[in-house]
């Protein structure tokens, strides 16, 4: 079993972030790259992060398109954060896009804390 999860929330047409995707490729990824679509930058930080992390991280998506959890509706009408939303362990971060760097730091506080 994974120890953490990595959620992304997001709508099945959304983008990855409120950046432009361009050739710097800032969020870190490459694979995704000129999509700007959320489902093909999931699906590369997937792989990436199995590169990194192996079964100690899993990735799961969750789409507003189908339906809203409660504990998600909660969480956005308390606190309006960006889509999409990354949540680490069930922990809203801050991050508000799909960005390799910045999700590999949350998880490696996350396991430094388990």
């Amino acid at each position: 079993m994974a120890e953490v999860t990595v959620e992304i929330v997001g709508f099945m047409e959304s983008e990855c972030g409120p950046f432009p995707c361009d050739e710097t490729r800032s969020c870190g990824l490459e694979t995704c790259y000129p999509s700007n679509n959320l489902m093909d930058a999931i699906g590369a930080l997937r792989d990436e992060l199995l590169d990194e992390y192996g079964d100690k991280v899993e990735v799961k998506t969750i789409l507003l398109d189908d339906e809203m959890p409660d504990r998600i509706r909660e969480l956005i009408e308390e606190r309006h954060p960006p889509i999409p939303i990354i949540l680490v362990n069930g922990r809203l971060t801050s991050i508000g896009r799909v960005s390799l760097d910045l999700i590999k730091e949350e998880i490696d506080y996350a396991l430094e804390e388990s």
